[in-house]
Order: structure tokens, then sequence, then C-alpha cells
């Protein structure tokens, strides 16, 4: 019995051995894990470094276009409210001239009687205005230049040379040409 105690550290010992070469391949393997692991995170820090400088341009950007954004808003606010300016000087002018359009149909109304005289004067001016068209047409129609006019006692009272050009029409009505 003896000999158990030895044999018990020798399988013990042996044991031991195999535990720590199954701790040594599994810390091998972890740290082959980890070696990959830290490979991996360095490169997603490199990511992380770029992501971070390009949203930091994007976040500048982004100020500058708000700024640029705002800039303009302000801008067209004043157009707005130019806009707005024109958009009240039409009204007041629709207003003005519903007014004076209402003012007109109402004096319209009130005058009609006036209105229809006037009309009926103006044609009648008209068609005085054209018979005296007509008559002075007639009247210029014939050639008195070469004709001598006398009166009942053989008096020349109208010729080329008793005319004063100046005064044909008259020379001819008082020598008796109303024709």
């Amino acid at each position: 019995m003896e000999w158990i105690l030895p044999i018990a550290g020798i399988i013990a010992a042996i044991a031991f051995l195999i535990l720590c070469i199954g701790i040594v391949i599994v810390l091998l393997s972890v740290k082959k894990n980890l070696d990959h692991v830290a490979k991996t995170l360095d490169g997603v820090e490199g990511q992380i470094q770029g992501i971070t400088r390009e949203s930091t341009d994007l976040l500048h950007k982004t100020n500058r276009l708000a700024e640029d954004v705002q800039d303009k808003s302000a801008r067209l606010n004043t157009v707005v409210d130019a806009v707005q300016g024109i958009g009240g000087t039409v009204n007041n002018l629709n207003s003005s001239v519903d007014r004076v359009t209402t003012s007109i149909t109402h004096n319209i109304a009130n005058n009609k009687d006036q209105i229809a005289q006037v009309v009926q004067w103006s044609n009648v001016a008209m068609e005085v205005a054209d018979k005296w068209k007509m008559r002075k047409e007639r009247r210029n129609a014939y050639d008195f230049s070469n004709q001598v006019v006398t009166d009942n006692t053989n008096r020349e009272v109208f010729s080329k040379d008793t005319a004063h050009y100046e005064n044909v029409d008259e020379d001819r009505i008082n020598a008796g040409l109303n024709k």
C-alpha cells in the first residue's frame, strides 16, 4: 500500500499536467480570439474616427446651411411684407374703383334723361356737320374761276379778277353762287 501513494501522486501530477495543457490550449484560443477582436476594434476605431470627422464636417455644413436659410428667410420676409403691401394697395384700388363705378352708375341712373338729351343733341350736331361738309364739297366741285357772274344790270359781281382767294366762299355767296 505504500506504492498507492506515489501512484496517486503521479496520477494527480498527470491530471494536473493535462489540466494545465487544456488551460493553455483554451488560453491560446482565447488569446487568438482576443487578438482578432483587438484588430477588429482597431479597424472599428479608425472607422469611428472617420465617421466622427465626417459627422463633424456634416454638422458644420448643416450649421452654415441653417444660417444661410435664416438669412434668406429674413430677406424673403421683406419680400413677403412688400407683397402684402402691394396686396393692400390693390385692395384699396379695387375698393376705390368699386366706389367710382357705383358713383358713375348712380349718376348715370339719376341723369339718364339729361344723357339722352345730350346724345340727341350730339346726333343733331353730327348731322349738321355732315350736311355742312357735303355742301362744302358740292360747292368746291364747281370751278367758278373762269366764270363771270353779273347781276340784273349786267354789272360784273364775281369773276377771276374780283375774287379774293382767301375769301372765295364768301365772294361766291355774295355773288349769288350758293349752289
